[in-house]
């Protein structure tokens, strides 16, 4: 079947606008790359930041849009891994030096020069993309395309917020029960950890929700849990919140930040960090970190919940997110 000449995509001129929905060219692939035809896009929390203005110098004219699930239809002359019909995901991590530092000491998230997906190149709020075949993932059968998509990054960067917190942590904390929380609960419920879930205050039906997946206690996220945690993760992008997971840490605790952005942390007293806890972060992902996730995924199994915008909702879905008013991911259904 021959490509179009066009198609459709949501693009964002500048920071600060809403996404237009337009007719523009055709990308071609690169040497190293392959097209895909976009069948799903997941809709992230770091697309909001990007729209927002909170994560600078975006590549502007943008196609936002980092968790794609698309078929293959054309392959650029050096591509080895994938054939013209397989299914294939991309993440937010689109391509490493592969000779900087990091790169060559197993830490390619922390690439000098990295390029990532929806943000300093195209991703997937459009019909079709671009990428690099080295940073594609092949999918878990079993998942369908909408149901796939937030694993992309919701669970890869959950895995790895996991996985740095350290082993040991039977009482882990989760903050912020969205995309990644949902996933990364059922990970840690799955290894035998209990899980205690915070979310906004008063928002009973997140905290309904984590019960319902199996959490042994859900409350608001100014409260303390009715014991000390060994670890906490925190996906939601508030400062605050690590003094608050802090404040419900025991000794020798740790403090995982998995966001890409969060607003500034207020200023707290030694005691809460004294008794050997620790606060990291994380940074992207590796494509190791995804191909160990995507195995394990189905093993659990996770099951994503979603709600779902056909390509021009995207703007709705942001302002969902935006707003608190999403149980679990957005996904763009853009080609079924």
């Amino acid at each position: 079947m021959p490509l179009p000449d066009v198609m459709q995509a949501m693009v964002l001129e500048e920071s600060g606008n809403p996404l237009e929905l337009r007719d523009i060219p055709l990308p071609s692939p690169g040497p190293d790359q392959v097209l895909l035809h976009v069948h799903a896009c997941g809709v992230c929390r770091t697309d909001l930041h990007i729209v927002d203005g909170e994560l600078k110098h975006p590549k502007l004219p943008l196609i936002l849009g980092h968790q794609i699930v698309g078929t293959v239809v054309q392959l650029g002359q050096n591509v080895h891994r994938f054939q013209v019909g397989e299914r294939v995901g991309v993440p937010w991590l689109g391509y490493s030096d592969g000779t900087c530092y990091y790169c060559q000491h197993d830490q390619e998230n922390l690439c000098d020069n990295p390029r990532f997906t929806g943000y300093t190149i195209d991703g997937g709020f459009a019909e079709y993309t671009t990428a690099d075949q080295r940073y594609c993932f092949s999918l878990p059968e079993g998942y369908s395309d909408i149901e796939v998509a937030p694993l992309l990054c919701a669970g890869m960067i959950g895995y790895r917020t996991l996985r740095l917190a350290g082993g040991g942590n039977e009482r882990l904390g989760i903050y912020g029960f969205g995309a990644a929380g949902h996933i990364t609960a059922q990970f840690a419920i799955h290894r035998g950890q209990r899980v205690f879930a915070f979310t906004r205050p008063g928002d009973t039906q997140a905290q309904d929700f984590a019960l319902h997946l199996g959490a042994e206690w859900a409350g608001d996220s100014t409260k303390q849990p009715p014991e000390p945690l060994d670890a906490a993760l925190i996906f939601a992008p508030v400062g605050s919140l690590v003094v608050e997971a802090l404040r419900a840490t025991a000794k020798g605790g740790t403090v995982v930040s998995g966001g890409i952005h969060m607003s500034d942390i207020p200023s707290f007293p030694y005691r809460l960090l004294w008794d050997e806890r620790q606060i990291r972060s994380v940074a992207n992902l590796t494509r190791e970190d995804g191909e160990e996730f995507l195995a394990i995924a189905p093993q659990v199994p996770i099951k994503t919940q979603v709600t779902t915008y056909s390509l021009g909702g995207a703007n709705q879905a942001l302002d969902d997110l935006r707003n608190g008013q999403l149980q679990g991911a957005a996904v763009l259904m853009v080609e079924s």
